[in-house]
């Protein structure tokens, strides 16, 4: 293999035909959220060139249809529920007695069904902590928060963007070392269908990142990745191991001629390792960057054509129009006449997308 058979294995697997939002979700497993609105959230944006005529905002409006859940995996989106069956019970019992509070806040929303956090704020008048970024945040949302990543709560729709939330129930039954390793393998497995193929070191990452999936068994993470290595198929290429499930066929299909305009949290460039190896460039998201030390722009957008990801662009809409400022690795776009064609094409389904 060489690095444009990984290239076209990346991009293919990835962004395959278009399909139904659920058959979509189910196949990612995971879909990263961000709450960032520039033109579209992360999620609208990984969703877009994978779901038939989907809009932005699509997934919270139609989230209560969908078999999905907001949850940490290793990052914080939606994940398929037969994913978050592998991961919890994170917390194996109720609160302890000497967490009244977190006991307290179970027992109302039990009896209310729903809650807005505002409700619970208003019913206990709780006052507020600092939170992880140096501010100031709700005590009562940190603590929904928190029993919502233990899966005492879920997370029912969304108002306004604020989180509706519910009780939970995971089942609490015990879990064999034998089903552990087999649901590691499997959480391992969901990280590699979504990124794959992954380098050797972007793998050991991944896989150290399901600590935030599954707290309770962090320690047995070493022994997963070992178990990885064996397990998944793999290449060498210019000197960099290379790992991809077993089950799919390295070889791939001849890129499309389209151009696609990708989320910065998108699985083809999540891992900015593999981008750099595949695509011969550092892309960064400079939103947290000071303006004066930005290269890209604040939510640059990687721009794909065909199986390479040729530069960027800045997208956002004024007086009902779109913007789109584009940037170039090599300077200019490509004197390819598919190119202007398929550039305009994708502008007007990112209008369509918008609403524009």
């Amino acid at each position: 293999m060489t690095v444009d058979d990984l290239r076209r294995m990346a991009v293919t697997r990835s962004l395959s035909q278009p399909t139904r939002l659920a058959r979509t979700i189910d196949t990612l497993g995971f879909v990263q959220a961000d709450p960032i609105r520039a033109p579209a959230r992360a999620q609208d944006l990984i969703l877009r060139p994978r779901v038939r005529g989907y809009r932005a905002g699509d997934l919270e409006r139609l989230y209560a249809t969908l078999p999905v859940e907001e949850d940490v995996f290793i990052n914080y989106g939606f994940v398929t529920r037969s994913l978050q069956a592998l991961m919890h019970p994170r917390s194996v019992s109720s609160p302890s007695s000497r967490n009244a509070r977190a006991k307290a806040v179970l027992a109302f929303v039990g009896e209310r069904g729903e809650v807005h956090p505002r409700e619970v704020d208003a019913h206990f008048s709780h006052g507020r902590v600092t939170n992880y970024w140096g501010g100031s945040s709700s005590a009562t949302t940190h603590l929904l928060e928190a029993l919502h990543y233990k899966g005492l709560l879920r997370v029912v729709r969304r108002e306004a963007g604020i989180r509706i939330y519910a009780r939970q129930q995971h089942s609490t039954r015990p879990i064999t070392p034998a089903e552990r390793r087999s649901r590691l393998d499997a959480l391992v497995d969901i990280v590699v269908r979504k990124y794959g193929p992954l380098p050797s070191a972007s793998l050991s990452f991944v896989v150290r990142r399901l600590r935030y999936a599954v707290p309770q068994w962090q320690g047995e993470l070493s022994a997963a990745l070992d178990r990885a290595h064996r397990r998944l198929a793999h290449t060498r290429v210019d000197g960099v191991a290379w790992y991809w499930r077993p089950d799919e066929n390295a070889s791939a299909d001849a890129p499309r001629d389209d151009v696609r305009l990708l989320a910065p949290f998108d699985p083809i460039v999540w891992d900015r390792r593999r981008f750099e190896l595949l695509w011969g460039w550092a892309y960064r998201f400079e939103a947290y960057t000071p303006v004066s030390k930005r290269k890209l722009g604040y939510y640059a957008l990687p721009l794909l054509w065909r199986d390479r990801i040729i530069g960027w662009g800045n997208v956002s809409v004024s007086d009902g129009a779109l913007d789109a400022v584009l940037g170039y690795v090599q300077s200019r776009p490509p004197r390819d006449r598919g190119f202007a064609t398929a550039l305009d094409a994708e502008l007007e389904r990112m209008r369509a997308f918008l609403r524009v």
